[in-house]
């Protein structure tokens, strides 16, 4: 396994505000903040949303966009930097008002209601790289 050992940081607990995009909203909060590395969670709510599975036979991502309210379940998600730049990676599970569920990687979506809780950890820099095997953006971390 490759690891990195890191230091809690900063939390911070913040409001995104309405129709605004989730993933976007959450990278320039990082930026704003100079978070190099850290991890996140979300609760609230959606106006639609635009999720991916990535498919690992076609090393190419799935998407289905959701174009109804959807309550946020769980959203989890780690920033780190992929080319040069923080990002921010996130899963999310939503419901509709029946409570049935879609998850997946998200893309983006449009808030109605949501609330930040992130974290920030001090250590080395995480960086994001292309891993051949893959097909995707992997962290870069040493081996032990």
């Amino acid at each position: 396994m490759q690891s990195a050992k890191f230091k809690s940081g900063r939390f911070f607990l913040g409001r995104l505000e309405y129709d605004s995009d989730v993933v976007k909203s959450i990278t320039d909060f990082a930026r704003s903040k100079k978070i190099k590395t850290g991890v996140f969670t979300l609760i609230g709510a959606v106006k639609s949303a635009k999720l991916a599975c990535y498919n690992q036979d076609k090393k190419e991502y799935l998407v289905v966009e959701l174009k109804k309210p959807r309550e946020i379940v769980s959203c989890i998600g780690n920033i780190s930097y992929h080319k040069g730049k923080p990002f921010a990676h996130a899963h999310v599970v939503l419901a509709d008002e029946r409570g049935s569920t879609r998850a997946g990687h998200l893309l983006g979506a449009q808030v109605f209601a949501a609330e930040l809780h992130m974290q920030e950890l001090i250590g080395p820099k995480l960086e994001r790289v292309p891993d051949k095997l893959t097909g995707l953006a992997l962290w870069k971390l040493r081996r032990g």
